[in-house]
């Protein structure tokens, strides 16, 4: 059988590309939580207080929670890649592949994304 290594390198970039969007999503959810002290701010400096009446809290479980999917998409995506380059067969995967590049980057994706929800919940 003839090597064909672009299907791993396709799975790679999917896995890439799944570790982006949960990239993407935590970082929203980081902004979701500060925007909310951002009206606080605002509010507290405005004499027109009874303009702003912003939900501090309420920004800020929503921003932990999408911290925590992206941790979730994150380690999903690592999951499935993981399962899907044992199926393939050994002639597919590259010779000189680090194989568990792949597994650090996201695990240390996420442990940056579970410490940054433990700060969100503490601030």
């Amino acid at each position: 059988m003839v090597s064909d290594p672009r299907v791993f390198f396709a799975a790679e970039r999917t896995l890439l590309a799944w570790v982006r969007s949960g990239m993407a999503v935590m970082a929203l959810g980081f902004v979701v939580a500060k925007f909310g002290l951002f009206l606080s701010l605002l509010s507290a400096s405005s004499h027109a207080s009874h303009v702003l009446h912003p939900n501090n809290g309420l920004s800020n479980i929503f921003g932990i929670t999408l911290v925590i999917i992206g941790v979730a998409i994150t380690l999903g995506a690592q999951l499935n890649h993981h399962f899907y380059v044992k199926t393939l067969p050994p002639e597919d995967v590259p010779a000189l592949t680090i194989s568990w590049l792949a597994s650090l980057l996201t695990v240390s994706i996420a442990a940056v994304g579970i410490l940054l929800a433990f700060y969100l919940f503490i601030a």
